[in-house]
């Protein structure tokens, strides 16, 4: 539990209590602190492969590879053959903190986050996988244990609860609440750390874990009070960026008990085979999508389509659905993704007539003939979505890649107008990394174009977005990679 108390700037300065490495202010015993990454100096001095960067980008195809263009705002390492990395670590000590960060990993790179030094949460790349360990992304990785059943001793780590990875490439966040371990006046040790709560692209992968020990390879002899963030420098090339540190000053407050005699069990659903649910869907700053058939398939990718507007509004990796608002009680109609969500925007008509290429795209399907027509099941029981808009006849379906690496969507007309367009994405960013591969919203997700039957797509600017449309053919087919 943080406290916040809000003061007029004139009180701060008069407490003289602002402090400033990038940014930092002191709130009821807890320092903020936000490195700027402009420069190295908020960690001690470590090998050549680390420096800051404008961006980084990875490719899909290359392995531990990173390119960069010049600037500030990312810290990346690039370790080599010629040049081994090292691992970076702070200058100044922690005990209590909550860590948040954003980071970016190379193809089959690896890298990981060691609070104190000593506790380590992995950093690899794990996109696609279904067999879950300690040492997968987000895992709480091997430490030895002294505490086995039976007198025995060894290694053991906590796999995060699902795979809630993001592909090689994209911008991925990661959130640690973490309280130090506990040692009486005489240095002698009285309660574990704890990790109590790690968050994976908006997931909970770990929850109240106690650690009896330090990650192999940690620093020093033992545990300690405080230590250093330190960022595994030599095992594969990985960015970072919007790094915050919340520290404790005085020790994180006491968790309060959190008694509910409401709560009740979750019911979650989990599609062992290929499973269809119909539902309202909330989508953060949009209306309630009223008309979503939620799609779940057993290699855990799904996704969700909008019946009213023949758009798929979300994908998501990991558990399929949490029914509990929809099925508890009277409920309100709604459930909501289990897993790594990547949402779409304001669900908006997939097809639309364009007097030119900078018309604007409509925003409701007034003039447009649109008639849904359901959808009709393949043999494995996956659906294909039909509709009928300005009189063209449109059949619309959801393949998965391999892997679980994300999803292709087919669009099949039965004629081909003139001036009807599709728009692919709309985003606060949109960019052509490779010949029909756009990276998106921030390096968010992967779109890859398949089958265009020759048409060339483009990306345009509206109402300060990015919009990716390209002309209507017969046959279209493009990916989601994420």
């Amino acid at each position: 539990m943080i406290f916040t108390f809000k003061y007029s700037s004139a009180v701060f300065k008069a407490l003289g209590i602002i402090l400033c490495i990038g940014f930092s202010k002191m709130l009821y015993g807890q320092s903020v602190i936000q490195p700027g990454l402009n420069d190295l100096t908020f960690f001690k001095k470590s090998s050549k492969t680390w420096q800051i960067v404008g961006s980084a980008q990875a490719d899909l195809n290359k392995v531990n590879t990173l390119y960069f263009t010049n600037g500030t705002g990312v810290l990346i390492n690039l370790p080599a053959h010629q040049q081994k990395g090292e691992d970076l670590y702070s200058l100044a000590d922690y005990g209590d903190i909550d860590l948040e960060l954003e980071y970016l990993m190379a193809s089959e790179s690896n890298s990981g986050i060691y609070l104190q030094g000593r506790y380590e949460i992995q950093l690899i790349d794990t996109w696609g996988a279904t067999a879950i360990r300690s040492g997968s992304n987000g895992g709480i990785y091997e430490r030895w244990d002294e505490s086995k059943p039976n007198g025995q001793k060894g290694y053991m780590g906590y796999a995060p609860r699902q795979n809630a990875s993001r592909a090689p490439g994209l911008w991925q966040k990661l959130k640690i609440s973490f309280q130090a371990p506990r040692f009486d006046s005489n240095g002698k040790k009285t309660a574990n750390a704890v990790m109590l709560k790690v968050e994976l692209n908006g997931v909970i992968i770990h929850d109240h874990v106690e650690l009896s020990g330090p990650t192999r390879g940690a620093i020093g002899d033992g545990e300690v009070a405080a230590g250093p963030l330190r960022i595994q420098g030599d095992h594969g090339a990985v960015a970072f960026r919007n790094i915050k540190i919340s520290k404790f000053d005085n020790g994180r407050p006491a968790e309060a008990a959190q008694a509910n005699g409401n709560s009740v069990d979750p019911i979650h659903i989990e599609a062992s085979e290929n499973y269809i649910l119909r539902s309202f869907m909330d989508l953060p700053g949009s209306p309630r999508v009223v008309h979503a058939v939620s799609v779940g398939s057993p290699e855990k990718v799904h996704y969700t389509y909008d019946m009213d507007n023949a758009a798929i509004i979300q994908v998501w990796r990991g558990g399929f659905l949490n029914a509990t608002p929809m099925w508890h009680d009277r409920g309100d109609g709604s459930s909501r993704p289990l897993g790594m969500v990547q949402r779409f925007g304001k669900p908006a008509q997939t097809l639309s007539k364009l007097a030119n290429g900078q018309s604007a795209w409509k925003t409701d399907t007034t003039g447009t003939g649109y008639r849904p027509r359901g959808y009709v099941l393949d043999a494995d029981g996956r659906p294909t979505f039909k509709y009928i808009t300005y009189g063209v006849t449109v059949n619309d379906g959801v393949k998965l890649l391999e892997k679980g690496q994300g999803i292709t969507r087919q669009i099949s007309l039965s004629d081909n107008p003139a001036d009807l367009y599709f728009r692919l994405a709309e985003a606060s960013s949109i960019t052509e990394v490779s010949e029909g591969l756009y990276l998106v919203d921030d390096q968010s997700y992967f779109l890859r174009l398949d089958e265009t039957a020759g048409a060339k797509a483009l990306i345009r600017d509206q109402n300060g977005r990015k919009e990716l449309i390209i002309p209507a053919v017969k046959s279209l087919s493009y990916s989601i990679l994420f």
